[in-house]
């Protein structure tokens, strides 16, 4: 574990923190479950679970994974910092969920 690594997780623990209210224990929770997942995708394929906006618990199997992604064009969007985009193996388009709702 990088020193920079543990930087990003109380970052976004902060940053859950004074956007949703959330205790700082639920939200190092919260952040620590975003990290693993993230290095898993970066890895390879992983699959995790998370709550879409409509209240459906949707289990994704995505990649960030440089050899498994295709070209990346400029869609002209700002990112938000609230939001993790990924690639979808099993639909092979990009999706994206809140970071507060991810589950496992």
């Amino acid at each position: 574990m990088k020193r920079t690594d543990l930087s990003k997780i109380m970052i976004e623990a902060w940053q859950l923190v004074k956007t949703y209210g959330l205790q700082m224990s639920e939200a190092l929770k919260k952040a620590w479950a975003w990290f693993k997942v993230v290095k898993r995708m970066r890895a390879g394929v992983a699959q995790f679970r998370f709550e879409k906006t409509s209240g459906e618990i949707r289990q994704a199997f995505g990649t960030l994974a440089e050899d498994r992604l295709p070209e990346i064009k400029g869609t002209g969007r700002a990112i938000s910092p609230f939001v993790q985009t990924y690639f979808d193996v099993e639909k092979s388009e990009w999706r994206c969920f809140k970071k507060i709702n991810l589950i496992a």
